[in-house]
């Protein structure tokens, strides 16, 4: 492919960041593979991206409102041993036998995530928060995202808002704000294998940057929650056809 369709593609998934909070990884990262990049730099690459892409997210939605950096902190905190254990299988598993099943593992946790978020509005689990379902919440997604870098949006966003009850203006930036220090950390591991293309990461980059910008504007006159329920049917389509063809 041309580096206009990627810097389209960063431009687009940018956008939908910056307007919904969710969805980077869960599109990126398939859209990459659909465009025929091994499963396994498609990852890496995405994980360079979604850490640039976040930086901006950061700061355009910190100008705006508080973010919850004692949450963002404890995810982050339950995801290092994670990081470190996901480090290590990836270097330990085979090359070859971990492409060929990550398109799977992708498709189901894409799936599994999607449709938690369309529910997240109709269910409410009967559990009492505890700081400690935070750190176990950042080491399962951690080690999640290792391996697909897809569920630091969709999962944390669903647990906050159903387990911590955590107030939906506050869901968004702490999701980015943990979602930059996990995809930054977990890029170091593919970075070391040699699992990242650079070259396709700048111009996804380059049209992220203003694509987040132009999303965190219309935002702002948007309904969240329609968009967020449309941008997760997205994903779960995505998900299936995954599924399919992994």
């Amino acid at each position: 492919m041309t580096p206009p369709t990627f810097v389209g593609l960063g431009l687009f998934v940018g956008f939908l960041v910056g307007l919904t909070g969710v969805g980077g990884g869960a599109l990126m990262t398939p859209s990459l593979i659909f465009l025929g990049v091994e499963p396994l730099t498609a990852v890496g690459t995405d994980l360079l991206y979604a850490t640039v892409t976040r930086v901006f997210g950061v700061f355009f939605h910190g100008r705006r409102g508080r973010i919850r950096y004692d949450i963002a902190l404890r995810l982050f905190a339950g995801s290092v041993p994670a990081i470190v254990l996901g480090g290590v299988l990836l270097r330990w598993i085979n090359k070859e036998a971990l492409n060929e099943y990550l398109t799977i593992l992708l498709g189901a946790v894409l799936v599994v995530s999607a449709v938690l978020s369309l529910l997240k509005g109709e269910i409410h689990l009967p559990i009492r928060p505890r700081w400690a379902y935070v750190y176990l919440l950042g080491f399962v997604v951690g080690l999640t995202v290792q391996f697909t870098s897809v569920g630091a949006g969709v999962i944390v966003s669903f647990a906050l808002m159903n387990v911590a009850r955590l107030e939906p203006r506050d869901v968004v930036g702490v999701t980015i704000t943990y979602g930059l220090a996990l995809s930054a950390f977990s890029f170091v591991n593919y970075a070391g294998m040699g699992s990242v293309d650079y070259r396709l990461a700048g111009a996804l980059i380059l049209g992220a940057i203003p694509g987040v910008y132009l999303g965190t504007h219309v935002n702002r006159r948007a309904d969240r929650e329609k968009l967020k329920r449309v941008m997760n049917v997205i994903i779960l389509l995505i998900g299936l056809f995954t599924l399919l063809g992994g």
